[in-house]
């Protein structure tokens, strides 16, 4: 059993993260940033909720790049071939659900 206050956690790099859970081959992470990721397109879904902060969310479909900026609360789900970036308007705070080795 564990608590975990999300808007204390601050690792030491952007995109440093907190291992919550591992639940058969799926994993929950707390990551903190506050610097751009890069574009990729995850191996399986993606659920990615910001728990604080704000984040713009970069994504292409049928070869058009869209953007969408998440407030706090609001999650973005990736669906398999998804290719997005998330670039945080500050420092967020990112709860991510994917598959365990996922980019």
């Amino acid at each position: 059993m564990e608590i975990i206050r999300s808007k204390e956690f601050k690792a030491d790099k952007a995109w440093g993260a907190k291992d919550i859970a591992n639940m058969d081959g799926i994993t929950t992470r707390l990551h903190w940033t506050d610097e751009p990721y890069i574009w990729h397109i995850n191996d399986g879904e993606e659920v990615f909720a910001v728990l604080d902060g704000r984040v713009e969310m970069k994504y292409r479909e049928d070869g058009n790049e869209h953007a969408v900026v998440l407030e706090t609360g609001d999650i973005f789900y990736a669906s398999i071939g998804t290719e997005h970036v998330a670039h945080p308007i500050g420092a967020a705070r990112i709860l991510v659900i994917e598959k365990e080795g996922s980019v």
